[in-house]
């Protein structure tokens, strides 16, 4: 069963880091690029960072870049999201994705809220 999880959200202050992580599961992880998204209350998911499989290369969308860093690590099957800087319109729920067999798998999302 193809599995994603994720987990290190909660509450952050303006200026705070938070470091997600998500735990793939039933499928040959380390082949796969992964992209974090996420979405904020009444809008469209927004596509965050990706990494390549190998880990090789990595992409931000321009509000993220300088202060979230994308991770992973092949022998654990995780992905990570290390978030600093945090500002109140990063608030939203984030989601782990892939695709897989040409279909894209998300996992339930991890809340993050960023208040003072």
């Amino acid at each position: 069963q193809v599995q994603l999880v994720e987990s290190g959200g909660g509450l952050a202050q303006p200026g705070g880091s938070l470091r997600l992580s998500c735990a793939a599961s039933g499928f040959a992880f380390s082949n796969y690029a992964m992209t974090w998204a996420r979405q904020a209350p009444g809008k469209g998911l927004e596509w965050v960072s990706e990494i390549y499989s190998d880990g090789s290369d990595t992409g931000y969308t321009d509000s993220v870049k300088g202060r979230f860093s994308i991770s992973r690590d092949n022998a654990k099957n995780m992905v990570y999201l290390q978030m600093n800087n945090l500002k109140p319109e990063d608030t939203a729920l984030y989601y782990c994705t892939t695709y897989f067999n040409g279909s894209p798998i998300r996992g339930q999302g991890t809340q993050v809220t960023v208040s003072s």
